[in-house]
């Protein structure tokens, strides 16, 4: 592995709401994707939703190192949107955090 993919930081964060809270955490998760995307050091950052349990939400992103994560989750805008969304969460965010070991 090189370097440089060594370096790099992936993670995977779940969050779960309640059924009736579905499409207000969506919107809300959905306020992290494009300002995410624009932050230096950003690889990529995605949003799924379970198909079999449609309130379990997973955010996939990708970092070219630990500064640009940390970065990341100081970024005021993370801070704004978690106001709003922690109070709606039943589980998460839990947030694991990955190298990339394969190619």
């Amino acid at each position: 592995m090189n370097n440089a993919k060594g370096n790099e930081r992936h993670i995977i964060c779940e969050l779960r709401c309640e059924s009736k809270d579905r499409d207000r955490v969506r919107g809300l998760i959905l306020r992290f994707v494009e300002p995410a995307r624009a932050e230096p050091g950003c690889l990529y950052y995605d949003l799924y939703q379970r198909v079999d349990a449609p309130d379990t939400f997973f955010i996939l992103d990708g970092w070219i190192d630990q500064a640009a994560v940390d970065s990341h989750a100081a970024h005021p805008h993370v801070a704004e949107v978690m106001k709003e969304l922690g109070p709606l969460l039943t589980f998460g965010p839990l947030i694991t955090l990955t190298t990339r070991t394969s190619d």
